[in-house]
C-alpha cells in the first residue's frame, strides 16, 4: 500500500491497522520515500539534510540514516539564512526530532563547518521560500552555505506529483511543484543545471520496488491457496499487480511505463472525475469509487 509519507512507515501501519481493524505490518506499507532506504549504503555515515512536513529526520533516522537532520534544525544553526523569518508567526520543533534520531549532532561547530553530503525531499516541504532559499545555499555551494562554488550535492525527491486531491475541493500543488518552483530558481542563479533524482511516481522504478517487496513478503505468507492463487508458486512472483489510484498522469502513467504484471484502474474520487476513460493516460479500467476497484479485483480473481 503506498500513501501519503512525512511519517515512519511503522507509525503509518499502526494508524492503518486501528482504521481498518486488521493487522498490518509495516513491511506491509509503501510510502513515497520507502525507496530512499536503497541509499543507506551510500549516505549511512554521510551528513544529510532531509526536509518536508511531518518528521523528516525522523523518517531517515529510521531507515538507518545515522548523520541526518531536518532542514528545520539545520537553519536554525545559520544567522539570517533566512531573511524573512522574523515575520513568521509559526515556529518549528525540532527538539523531538532530534531525540530520536541514532546519533544526535547538536554541535553548533559541526554544523557550520562540515558539508552536506546529499539533500532529501521526504514530503511536502512546509516554507517553500525558506526551503528553497536553503537548498539553493547547500545546493549551489557544495554542501556548506556561504562557501564557493563546487560540485553540487545529490539531491533527492520522494515524489513527483505536480497536483494531488486534498480537502479542498480543487486540486493542490504537490512535491512536484516545489522541485519546478526550486529547479528554476536553482538554474537562474547557477552556471549548471540541477541535477536530482525522483523516486516518485510515475517513475517505474516505484512499481519495481512494490513488486520486489511483494515478492518478499510472499515468500514468508502462508502457502494456503487463498494467497498462492495469484501467484507462481515455484518462482514467487505475482501474476497481476493491481494499481488503484485518482490521478492519470501519475498513478496511471507509472503502472502502464512499470508494464507486465500491472493492471491500472482509475477512480473518479480526486484528481480525474471524468466520465470516460483519460485520452492521453487511459486505465485498464475506469471506476466511481475505491469500493469498486476492490469488488472488481475480487470477482476478476475469483472467477
Amino acid at each position: 500500500m503506498s500513501i501519503g509519507g512525512g511519517i515512519p512507515e511503522s507509525r503509518r501501519a499502526l494508524e492503518l491497522s486501528d482504521l481498518l481493524g486488521v493487522k498490518i505490518l509495516p513491511s506491509q506499507v509503501l510510502l513515497g520515500h520507502s525507496p530512499f532506504r536503497n541509499l543507506l549504503n551510500r549516505f549511512e555515515n554521510e551528513f544529510i539534510v532531509a526536509t518536508g512536513k511531518g518528521e523528516p529526520a525522523v523518517v531517515m533516522s529510521e531507515y538507518g540514516f545515522k548523520r541526518v537532520v531536518s532542514l528545520d534544525e539545520y537553519a536554525s544553526y545559520f544567522d539570517n539564512i533566512d531573511p524573512v523569518a522574523q515575520y513568521k508567526r509559526w515556529t518549528t520543533k525540532h527538539e523531538s526530532e532530534c531525540a530520536r534520531n541514532s546519533e544526535k549532532i547538536v554541535s553548533s561547530s559541526y554544523m557550520l563547518s562540515t558539508k552536506v553530503k546529499a539533500a532529501f525531499v521526504v514530503s511536502d516541504p512546509v516554507d517553500w521560500g525558506r526551503d528553497i532559499q536553503v537548498l539553493c545555499d547547500i545546493l549551489t555551494s557544495g554542501g556548506l552555505p556561504g562557501q564557493q562554488n563546487e560540485h553540487q550535492p545529490p539531491l533527492y525527491f520522494a515524489a513527483d506529483d505536480l497536483e494531488y486531491q486534498a480537502a479542498f475541493p480543487h486540486e493542490r500543488l504537490g512535491m512536484g511543484a516545489f522541485r519546478i518552483a526550486l529547479e528554476n530558481v536553482f538554474n537562474r542563479i547557477h552556471e549548471k543545471p540541477l541535477q536530482y533524482t525522483s523516486f516518485g511516481k510515475p517513475n517505474p522504478s516505484v512499481y519495481r520496488h512494490a513488486e520486489m517487496m511483494l515478492g518478499y513478503l510472499l515468500q514468508f505468507s502462508s502457502s494456503s491457496n487463498d494467497v498462492m492463487k495469484n501467484a507462481d508458486v515455484e518462482s514467487h512472483s505475482l501474476r497481476t499487480l493491481y494499481m488503484i489510484g485518482d490521478n492519470p498522469l501519475v498513478d496511471v502513467k507509472g503502472a502502464v511505463q512499470a508494464g507486465h504484471p500491472w493492471f491500472s484502474i482509475l477512480t473518479r474520487t480526486g484528481v480525474f472525475r471524468q466520465k470516460e476513460n483519460h485520452t492521453s493516460h487511459p486505465a485498464d479500467m475506469v471506476v466511481d469509487t475505491v469500493e469498486e476497484a476492490v469488488d472488481f479485483i475480487l470477482k476478476r480473481e475469483n472467477a
